[in-house]
């Protein structure tokens, strides 16, 4: 039997899905902060348990493991990554605390800057200069940066990053320094511009340097370990790691750009959610993702969810590298609710996992999302919560709310609970109007997908607030993320770096630049196992109008199996220009066609046509509205009134349930909100829909 499992670790729980012979089983453990692979061991044994076989026997048919992590995340927010120093060109020594000038919120006059990765202290300059053709202007001193590597290594570092002027164009510089950086200190891990992000700006390649260099020990220390009790449990296959860009790799190919694993499981998720909207007839969509910790929201258009390199912010610190759009916010059935200075307030901290919301009874004693929805009625501590794992307790709540909610607000319990639902549910829609709005989109043009643990509990009521009729809600939608896993390619997206106008390229070094990321693709795919007939590439150029900070990417050809630059002709220039055009005008509303275009640099994204699990579902033939199993006193929005409350494992294809109800499936609640109805499609997933916007 074959057997495939996905692994996604979130702030609260770790989501698993199993996918064997065409069918599904989903799980769900708590994270274990101290050590994630823990969870993922004990998440494991469970599938085995549901499966009747004991781990081993379970691993050795298990054809693949796909993980998405938030260790790279959790290190950023925690701030507690390894000691790094910096090695930089002489003059550029603040170029990480400058940030372009960048402030999250330029209204914000209390606004504090992030805290420095890498103090200033443990920046240091050599004297050395390359100019933007590559030749040297000023040579390398060894003896000044050897000196500076000394400094280093009496501040402990454990990492260093290396960052020079136009290495990307020629590397000579950066190669030196980090020969002697091994001589000097052959203990710490290095990450070198040139290989983790070889092309311009500086700021983003120096940030992007510096952030691999303070995660690095930690995601491959994480990947190292958790590999090493697979194979002592009975894995002997390789385990795949799920990128920021949307595909996933090898250990061995994350291991010299750890930063890739950022954001991987938010990834996950929007990658199954354009595949299974394109099989549900929805390629448009509105992606949605509110688990215990954040909430997460994408854009799919088209059916696909593109990777964009540039400007791409991730805890307070710039990732240069393709990632997949993903607006992250403080929000989850584990934000905090408290008062302060009069005001309500609703995350960004979280109870996570331990102690967790009240209601779990393992300790915690400030309000959350989640008691909110308790005492809402949304939850109940009659029923079973997380599949039956252990049932939500009432001891405890009131009080939490008294004392910092309803105290301070001079309100009663259930008016706080309510208020909590209102603010948290606000800041999510204006997380989704930010994102639409800065992509040129209109969120009524969308359908909403809905997932995560508590994603399917708001999903209703925030599509009313944005003008969206349509809400999808897989069956698997608490642990889609891992379900995405699965979903996702091989995958292999780099860039080199090339600036000339469009009407002058140079096409043997565009082929060259190109040969030269196919064959290091060539290389980490052979090495991974994957065959060459099922390879496909997309050879993009990156390109802006002259002035412009930022560039798009445009896609100039597309290859099935064996490398082929056929399409590097003399035209090329002049389809460059003409796809510009068109890609600028589709992504802001308008071209400049009076202007030549700039190339920035070459791109090329390798991936494997695999086979992944297929999804479906339509419309099922009318049953009608099934029986309720119990009412329960509950406020979805419009004050407390008896309402029907339905279990998920009864419902059938066709079944239509008029609000307002509340489905209980075993690890989410979904809330018919008045005004909308749900219905159960051909294979069991959920559809809600407006009433009169069907």
């Amino acid at each position: 039997m074959s057997r495939r499992v996905g692994v996604d670790i979130g702030g609260t729980f770790t989501d698993f899905a199993l996918q064997k012979n065409g069918e599904w089983v989903f799980e769900k453990v708590l994270s274990t902060k101290e050590d994630h692979s823990l969870a993922v061991l004990e998440g494991l044994e469970k599938l085995a348990a549901r499966e009747g076989v004991n781990l081993r026997s379970f691993l050795s048919e298990v054809e693949t493991i796909v993980h998405g992590t938030t260790v790279a995340d959790n290190t950023l927010i925690e701030m507690n990554g390894a000691r790094t120093g910096l090695l930089t060109t002489e003059g550029f020594r603040d170029e990480l605390e400058l940030r372009r000038g960048y402030k999250e919120d330029i209204w914000d006059v209390r606004l504090e800057p992030p805290p420095a990765i890498v103090p200033r202290r443990r920046r240091l300059t050599v004297p050395e200069r390359l100019r933007a053709d590559g030749s040297v202007a000023i040579p390398l001193d060894e003896k000044a940066a050897r000196a500076a590597i000394r400094r280093l290594g009496q501040q402990g570092v454990e990492s260093v990053a290396i960052s020079t002027l136009f290495s990307f164009v020629n590397p000579d510089h950066e190669v030196k320094l980090a020969g002697w950086v091994r001589e000097e200190l052959p203990d710490v891990d290095l990450s070198i511009s040139h290989r983790v992000m070889p092309k311009a700006p500086e700021f983003e390649r120096t940030s992007t340097t510096v952030v691999n260099a303070y995660v690095g020990p930690k995601v491959t220390g994480y990947l190292d370990r958790l590999t090493g009790r697979l194979r002592e449990a009975g894995y002997a296959r390789e385990l795949l790691v799920m990128q920021s860009s949307g595909g996933v790799m090898t250990r061995d190919y994350l291991r010299e750009m750890p930063v890739r694993v950022l954001a991987s499981g938010p990834a996950a998720g929007v990658i199954g959610g354009a595949h299974i909207g394109s099989a549900k007839g929805e390629p448009d969509l509105l992606c949605v993702d509110m688990g215990g910790t954040s909430y997460d929201v994408s854009v799919v258009r088209g059916g696909l969810a593109p990777a964009e390199p540039g400007w791409n912010w991730h805890h307070r610190n710039l990732v240069g590298l393709p990632m997949v759009s993903v607006e992250t916010l403080g929000a989850g059935g584990g934000s905090i609710c408290q008062v302060e200075s009069g005001v309500l307030r609703v995350g960004p901290e979280s109870a996570g996992a331990d102690p967790g919301p009240v209601c779990y009874g393992r300790g915690g004693d400030r309000p959350t999302v989640t008691d909110a929805n308790l005492v809402l009625g949304l939850l109940s501590d009659e029923s079973e919560f997380a599949g039956g794992r252990f049932a939500l307790t009432r001891k405890g709540v009131v009080e939490a709310f008294e004392r910092f909610v309803a105290g301070p607000l001079g309100c009663d319990v259930e008016a706080a609970a309510f208020d909590c639902w209102r603010v948290v549910n606000a800041n999510m829609s204006q997380a989704v109007r930010r994102l639409t709005a800065e992509k040129g989109t209109d969120p009524t043009e969308l359908a909403m997908l809905a997932y995560g643990g508590n994603g399917p509990v708001f999903a209703a009521i925030q599509a009313q607030e944005l003008g969206i009729g349509k809400v999808l809600i897989p069956k698997a939608s608490p642990t889609f993320s891992a379900l995405g896993a699965l979903v996702a390619k091989p995958s292999i997206d780099e860039e080199r770096s090339y600036l000339a106008p469009v009407g002058s390229i140079d096409l043997e070094r565009l082929r060259a630049l190109w040969s030269e990321l196919d064959a290091r693709a060539e290389t980490y795919l052979d090495a991974a196992g994957f065959g060459p007939e099922r390879r496909v590439r997309r050879y993009q150029a990156n390109l802006r109008y002259p002035g412009q900070n930022w560039a798009l990417a445009v896609e100039v050809g597309r290859v099935e199996g064996a490398p082929d630059l056929s399409f590097a002709k003399a035209s090329l220039g002049d389809e460059l220009a003409a796809a510009f055009h068109e890609r600028h005008r589709a992504e802001y509303g308008h071209s400049r066609l009076a202007e030549e275009p700039e190339l920035t640099g070459v791109r090329l994204l390798v991936s494997m046509e695999l086979e992944v699990p297929a999804f479906a579902g339509g419309a099922a033939p009318d049953r009608g509205e099934p029986a309720a199993f119990a009412p329960r006193r509950a406020n979805l929005g419009e004050g407390f009134v008896e309402t029907r409350v339905y279990r998920g494992s009864d419902l059938l294809p066709g079944h239509r349930i008029d609000a307002p109800a509340i489905i209980e499936e075993s690890f989410t609640n979904i809330v018919v909100y008045p005004g909308w109805c749900a219905h159960v499609d051909s294979v069991g997933d959920y559809v809600l829909l407006r009433v009169g916007k069907a």
